[in-house]
């Protein structure tokens, strides 16, 4: 008998007030223990389709299911419960520190208003540990590095306990040393109960740690399987405009060179 899903999308259709067709007919499903990229450019409907996971957009069509269960039904508070986010940008005029941050992970299953249990507090300092970040628990959230800052929202999202993490361009600000960093956290997190959905830019990085990538373009999904199968020059070519070489080095790690333009008269330069 088939495993059941993890994650089902199914013809997944976003439709903002203005008109603008976000995503087209979406449909994939993904199981458990994987870590999956979701590649694309801009504007091509990434970050839609996870605040439509989450619950924070509401959906034109389509549905949603997380082991096997619509989430369509269900407030954005009741699927943190089992969905954590990840956030590109979060806003730290506040002033929560570290400590705080991590925290407010555990809120969905508080079960008292104004204070936590001794065992949700075992759990924020334990991943404080686990993402090195412990020796900064009473640092302002705004006071931290890029990469320190990160590894804090990842530890946020730890202690939710998800069965699937969705994390939105964690490397986007980071130098090289802290985008390995991140990733390696990550590919560290993926285990038997919990999958991670990962929006990213750096193909090459995804194809690296990656095992599934899915390919976005304009609001719809134009691959999906193991990177080193789906990505290709002419994929490159057709999703971001651009001449690529693509090989492997010599760990037999597939990587992506950008190379020219493509003008939209098909001409390169």
């Amino acid at each position: 008998m088939d495993e059941k899903p993890l994650l089902e999308v199914r013809d997944l259709e976003k439709y903002y007030e203005d008109g603008y067709h976000a995503l087209r007919g979406i449909s994939y499903s993904i199981g458990s223990g994987l870590l999956v990229g979701l590649i694309g450019p801009n504007g091509c409907g990434k970050s839609t389709m996870m605040r439509c996971i989450n619950r924070m957009h509401d959906i034109s069509s389509g549905d949603i299911l997380i082991d096997g269960e619509s989430v369509l039904s269900k407030k954005p508070s009741e699927v943190a419960r089992f969905v954590s986010n990840v956030p590109a940008e979060l806003n730290v005029s506040f002033g929560l520190t570290v400590y705080e941050t991590v925290m407010m992970g555990r809120y969905p299953f508080l079960k008292n208003v104004w204070w936590e249990s001794e065992e949700d507090e075992t759990m924020v300092i334990d991943a404080l540990k686990k993402f090195g970040v412990d020796h900064l628990q009473d640092r302002p959230l705004g006071a931290l590095s890029s990469g320190e800052r990160q590894r804090v929202l990842i530890a946020k999202a730890y202690v939710q306990q998800p069965r699937l993490m969705l994390v939105d361009e964690p490397t986007s600000h980071l130098d090289m040393k802290y985008k390995l960093d991140v990733m390696e956290y990550l590919r560290g997190l993926v285990s038997n109960d919990m999958t991670i959905l990962v929006a990213e830019h750096d193909i090459s990085l995804m194809a690296r740690y990656c095992d599934l990538c899915i390919i976005m373009k304009e609001g719809g999904l134009v691959e999906m399987g193991p990177p080193k199968e789906v990505i290709t020059p002419d994929l490159v070519r057709d999703v971001y405009g651009v001449e690529a070489s693509i090989g492997l080095d010599s760990d037999g790690e597939l990587y992506v060179l950008p190379k020219k333009v493509v003008r939209e008269d098909g001409e390169v330069w």
